[in-house]
């Protein structure tokens, strides 16, 4: 199964640099492996993240 996630600040306020985004990709990728899942893809801007999941259909 594939998941497309965005994160979103509120009111799309500017806050994210790149060694926020570069931080976030750390996490969520060690999230992803305590969960058995892949990160296959993340990426982002100043005020947004994308991430592409994909899962077993056991989690």
């Amino acid at each position: 199964m594939h998941v497309h996630l965005v994160f979103v600040t509120k009111f799309r306020h500017k806050v994210f640099t790149d060694a926020h985004l570069t931080r976030m990709e750390e996490i969520m990728r060690s999230v992803c492996a305590d969960f058995e899942c892949e990160l296959a893809e993340f990426n982002g801007e100043d005020n947004h993240v994308h991430l592409l999941v994909n899962f077993p259909p056991k989690v």
